[in-house]
């Protein structure tokens, strides 16, 4: 029988064979190495990728999907929401850094992304299909109008670059909007810093896009007692990656 999109689990699933092929390629996938897959949908990239590598694990919320998927050999099924699953535990059950790849709900992309971060020790790449928009943030650069939050809080962590653009007919049923494939690759030395304070100097620099970070971050800067040198003078967009972490850790 076959399996209906369900809305409230954001399902869309990929069905172009030639995009299908493009990813697995970016993904190369080989043997014996610790595969995750998040939201395998109807095996669309599952097949394909436990072909080349033996055998992988998938993390399903849609129940009658991880009963469909267990069917399968060479599966390991998690069914659960992955915001619950503990990726150091299934990093420690495999042995080694995990390879994540998935195409993640476009309804909670982020906080699966920021899930995530917080394993990124147990992790050896992550490949993505996100909604275009997201991907763009994502990768931004200082100056652009999509750096911001999201943007600085990921590449702290990770190297991040859009593999491919994937139109809304590759899916069925199609969005309605663009999607894009992203490679995550966790920096091997990070520059050391605590990540709940950066998190909050970086929202409150950028709670006030236009507003120069005087008017915003100076404030927050002064209740902590900060003595030290930044300027002040900038919009929050124009402050590179590394000045942010490095006045997070100088804050600390």
């Amino acid at each position: 029988m076959k399996h209906i999109a369900r809305k409230r689990f954001g399902q869309h699933f990929l069905s172009d064979g030639y995009v299908i092929e493009a990813i697995v390629d970016a993904i190369d996938p080989q043997p014996g190495q610790a595969l995750v897959e998040i939201g395998p949908g109807l095996g669309a990239i599952t097949q394909p990728l436990k072909a080349r590598c033996g055998q992988l694990t998938v993390v399903e919320l849609d129940r009658d999907l991880a009963a469909r998927l267990r069917k399968q050999d060479g599966l390991t099924v998690v069914e659960s929401d992955v915001l619950k699953v503990d990726f150091g535990a299934l990093r420690a059950e495999r042995g080694q850094p995990l390879r994540v790849v998935g195409n993640l709900p476009y309804n909670i992309s982020t906080p699966i992304l920021f899930h995530l971060l917080g394993a990124v020790d147990a992790v050896q790449d992550q490949h993505f299909m996100l909604q275009k928009e997201v991907v763009d943030r994502m990768v931004a650069e200082p100056g652009s109008k999509a750096y911001g939050r999201l943007s600085v809080m990921l590449q702290w962590r990770y190297h991040m670059e859009l593999v491919i653009d994937v139109p809304p007919e590759a899916f069925d049923p199609p969005p309605r909007v663009e999607s894009a494939v992203v490679r995550m690759l966790p920096w091997p030395t990070p520059a050391v810093v605590d990540v709940a304070r950066l998190e909050e100097l970086v929202a409150v620099a950028f709670s006030q896009r236009r507003k120069v970070l005087r008017n915003t971050l100076g404030h927050w800067l002064e209740e902590r007692g900060f003595a030290g040198e930044f300027d002040l003078a900038r919009r929050a967009e124009e402050v590179p990656v590394a000045e942010f972490v490095a006045l997070a850790a100088a804050v600390a």
